[in-house]
């Protein structure tokens, strides 16, 4: 007899293990989705910020907290943070506007400014993220047209430091209310009309020319003022000259005689007579007779004649 049909035991058939592989499959999806949430909880829970900075802290869209600089945790899923830069900032605007005298001007500003870190939750809450385009950017056109209003256009140029404190006072009213700390304004250039640059230039170089014929006339008078100073001392000198020549002339003919004349003369004489002579009648030469001459043969002085005696005459007797 033939064991074919008869069965012992169980029989195991195809297909009969696919509950149990399908349950690890599910399980492992399971875990894994547990892990991941796990993981992105993770990731959630805490918030680095950065120096300079500060986060707004968001519960289902509220603003609930700030956190400083640091590693902070928070409640996952249910919370967001919105990074503020407290840093400074540069904002650059061009504004156009007519000054007092009706001049139309173009001004650039530059602002240099920084949000408050004590009220980075209200900025964020009141305005949002976008504050440069909201609220500071208005301000500065506000404030550049206010400004410019109250100086001609001359003075815009000429008073530059007075007319960037007036937009900076303006600014600062503005701005500081609304969380924006203003920390410094420059004005980098005025740009005007056409028709103004070209009379500004003209004036310019009026003024110059007025200045350098001021400087020639100037040079001029220094010139001539030299010039008379240089009369003055040279005729100061002739006149000193002429008077210490004439302080001479007279102290030598003070001191000049005819006995010093003839000293003077027989000093230098070298004891030879001239040859010739002038006169009347013309010239006429002289005889050097030798010195011994007059020593040998010395000539004799006859006396003078005396007076004859005058006698006596009788006295007249003058009475009547």
């Amino acid at each position: 007899m033939s064991d074919r049909g008869s069965v012992k035991g169980p029989v195991a058939r195809p297909g009969m293990d696919i509950p149990l592989r399908g349950g690890a499959i599910g399980t492992l999806i399971v875990v894994g989705i547990i892990a991941l949430i796990a993981l992105v909880a993770l990731f959630n829970s805490y918030t680095i910020v950065e120096a300079g900075s500060r986060a707004v802290v968001k519960t289902f869209g509220e603003v609930t907290d700030v956190f400083d600089e640091g590693l902070h945790f928070r409640t996952p899923f249910i919370t967001s943070v919105t990074i503020v830069d407290v840093k400074t900032q540069r904002l650059a605007s061009t504004s156009s506007a007519a000054s007092r005298d009706l001049q139309f001007v173009t001004t650039q500003v530059v602002l240099n400014y920084s949000p408050d870190p004590a009220q980075v939750g209200t900025l964020v809450r009141e305005i949002g993220t976008d504050y440069e385009q909201k609220i500071i950017d208005p301000a500065i056109q506000e404030s550049v047209k206010a400004a410019t209003a109250q100086f001609t256009a001359e003075q815009l140029i000429t008073q530059r430091p007075l007319v960037s404190s007036s937009i900076r006072d303006v600014l600062v009213e503005r701005l500081g209310s609304r969380g924006i700390r203003v920390e410094e304004v420059s004005i980098t250039d005025f740009n005007f009309s056409d028709e103004f640059s070209r009379a500004i230039e003209a004036k310019q170089v009026a003024e110059q020319d007025a200045l350098r014929a001021e400087r020639e006339l100037e040079r001029a008078r220094i010139e001539a003022q030299q010039q008379v100073a240089r009369a003055d001392a040279e005729a100061q000198a002739r006149l000193r000259v002429a008077e210490a020549e004439a302080e001479a002339l007279r102290l030598q003919r003070e001191v000049i005689s005819p006995a010093l004349l003839q000293l003077r003369f027989i000093e230098k004489w070298n004891g030879v007579l001239p040859r010739f002579t002038t006169g009347e009648g013309g010239i006429m030469p002289l005889i050097n007779i030798p010195a011994e001459d007059f020593q040998e043969a010395p000539v004799s002085v006859a006396p003078a004649p005396q007076p004859a005696p005058v006698p006596d005459q009788p006295e007249v007797d003058s009475t009547p």
